[in-house]
């Protein structure tokens, strides 16, 4: 009997698409798109247009309590406002758990004692090279927010039930947040394990 191939066998070349030209179609301030043409596995070609992203990262803030720190904020291209856990886009050679602690403490005010990364999301496979850090914070200490110029958002506090009920009933539609959520609830299930590690001095 054939045995049907494992998607995680590795082998993936009858899968493979082979860049032959790439070109920038368009840079913003913001975004990059890129514009390549493509070998097909059978022979053909093909055109994939996609978004050049630095990557991000997204923090789930764990008050003693249990409770969770999230945000509210106006996506402009939803044209409405979003709850969502803190996050922030990498900058140039930056280290992923800096990025957290920066965006963390500047977006909300807390520092962490304790942090724990959990994982890689790629919440754009089909248009955008973007990933996304998942950093589990706790041990906070609340202090003063830091906002960016032009940035606007409220921080509250909410439960996980309550968090899961927004993204059952549809509230929360954020991928990052909807997965985050996950490895909180595998983590506290005693399924997915996180591996702690102290954070640096503390801001004052």
């Amino acid at each position: 009997m054939m045995r049907t191939p494992s998607p995680l066998d590795g082998d993936e070349s009858h899968l493979q698409e082979v860049c032959i030209d790439s070109r920038e179609a368009w840079r913003g301030d913001f975004l990059h798109v890129r514009s390549d043409l493509v070998r097909l596995p059978d022979g053909q070609e093909a055109s994939r247009e996609y978004i050049v992203h630095p990557g991000a990262v997204a923090i789930v803030p764990i008050l003693d309590d249990g409770r969770l720190v999230l945000e509210r904020q106006f996506r402009y291209p939803l044209r409405r406002s979003v709850i969502e856990f803190p996050a922030g886009k990498l900058g140039t050679g930056e280290d992923p758990w800096q990025c957290a602690m920066r965006e963390l403490h500047e977006e909300t005010g807390y520092q962490a004692r304790e942090w724990a990364r959990a994982g890689l999301l790629h919440n754009a496979i089909a248009y955008s090279d973007e990933g996304i850090e998942i950093w589990f914070a706790r041990g906070l200490r609340g202090g003063q927010r830091h906002l960016d110029e032009g940035e606007f958002l409220d921080v509250f506090i909410a439960s996980e039930v309550e968090l899961a009920a927004w993204v059952q009933n549809g509230t929360v539609t954020d991928a990052k947040t909807q997965i985050a959520l996950l490895w909180l609830q595998q983590w506290r299930a005693g399924i997915w394990p996180l591996s702690w590690k102290p954070a640096p001095e503390l801001v004052p």
